[in-house]
This record gives C-alpha cells, structure tokens and sequence, in this order.
C-alpha cells in the first residue's frame, strides 16, 4: 500500500469509529410501523355504520413482522405513543447507521492489501474433526 492508501484507510477506520459511536448513542429503538386508522365497528345501530361517518379512532397500531408474519399491537395515546413514535425514530436512526458502518466496513476492506496467506485455510481449520475414539467394534474380537 501507498502512502495514501494508508492515509485513506485510516480516515476511513476514523469514521468507521464515529459511527459506532452515533450507533452507541441510538437509545432505546424498537422495530416497526405506527400508523393511526379509524375502523368501524360493524354494528347497525352505531353512528360509525352511517357511511358519512368515520369511524372510531383514530386508533394507534404498531406493526412489524415477526418470523415471516405480520404482529400488530394498538398503541394507547398519550405519553405511550409518543414513547413508541421516539423509539421507531431511533430504530430508523439506527439502520441509517448501520447502513453507513456497512458502506465504509467494505471500502476498508477493498483498501486493505490481499495477504499471501488470504486463500488458504489455517491449518487447524482444516484438520478433519471427529470423535478422538475409533470406531466401536459390534463384537469382541477373537
């Protein structure tokens, strides 16, 4: 590497370590969506049945997908939403970090010199693993 590549790959080690330091200071997130909707109730004698009407709300969801499956969870208003609206705020935050540590972790790989030894697995790796006992025989011997 050229002195610049080095100058280069130190800036860009420099900012990698701010980053884990905005990430550090994130707070509390969670993950997810909050919207507020009205629904309407589906009884026939409601105000919300009349089609002028808007319906009951607004009602505050917090959606986010678990193991392939939307979960939603209504929200209170009050002190709790505006708790649960921070911390999606700062989830955000978080991924837009994460993102810029995982741009600037690449562009510090892509400078770093390819090693003699990049290509080649450690040896202890590449030792076959397995139990340090032989087979076990089904019989005694004769």
């Amino acid at each position: 590497m050229t002195n610049a590549d080095d100058r280069d790959a130190a800036e860009l080690e420099a900012q990698r370590a701010r980053l884990h330091g905005q990430l550090a200071s994130v707070g509390d997130f969670r993950r997810g969506s909050l919207v507020s909707t009205y629904r309407r109730c589906g009884k026939s004698y409601c105000a919300c049945a009349d089609p002028d009407h808007p319906g009951h709300g607004p009602i505050n969801l917090l959606t986010k997908s678990v193991s392939g499956k939307t979960v939603t969870r209504a929200v209170p208003d009050g002190p709790a939403l505006t708790k649960v609206q921070q911390e999606v705020a700062h989830y955000k935050q978080f991924k837009a970090v994460i993102d810029q540590i995982v741009e600037v972790n690449e562009q510090i790989c892509d400078a770093r010199p390819v090693s003699a030894l990049a290509g080649t697995a450690p040896e202890a790796e590449s030792k076959k693993r397995g139990s340090s006992h032989g087979s076990r025989r089904t019989s005694p011997p004769r």
